[in-house]
């Protein structure tokens, strides 16, 4: 699972609220996201805005680059017109509960048939 968000309060928020029942990787601006991003990454939680680059731009890459993972957009943003023709598969509004989180990420990894993975500690490396 990859976390993408620039705010580290909410990066490190949401690894914990997912670790250690998944193997979560963070990443703090979309460039990041993008070279941690590989076939292993089942899901992206991922935030609609990121500095210099959103949300959208970096699905659109992730998706050019034929990946095919669960999405879902997190942010403090309501959804809109900007993101209804995303390629997303759900949308969370911040501020999230660990429950709506986990919640998330159980029914993303379901859709696939994959349920619940339990992968063990995050990798601090990539925090």
């Amino acid at each position: 699972m990859l976390i993408v968000d620039d705010d580290p309060g909410v990066r490190d928020l949401h690894a914990a609220f997912l670790d250690p029942d998944y193997r979560v990787v963070t990443a703090d601006t979309g460039d990041r996201a993008l070279d941690l991003f590989d076939a292993t990454v089942d899901v992206v939680l991922l935030d609609r805005q990121l500095g210099r680059s959103t949300g959208r731009e970096v699905l659109d890459r992730i998706r050019d680059r034929g990946f095919d993972c669960r999405v879902a957009m997190v942010s403090a943003l309501p959804f809109d017109a900007d993101v209804a023709d995303a390629p997303i598969d759900d949308y969370l509004t911040k501020p999230v509960s660990r429950e709506q989180l986990a919640g998330t990420v159980d029914r993303l990894l379901a859709r696939d048939g994959r349920g619940r993975r339990r992968t063990g500690r995050s990798d601090p490396s990539a925090r």
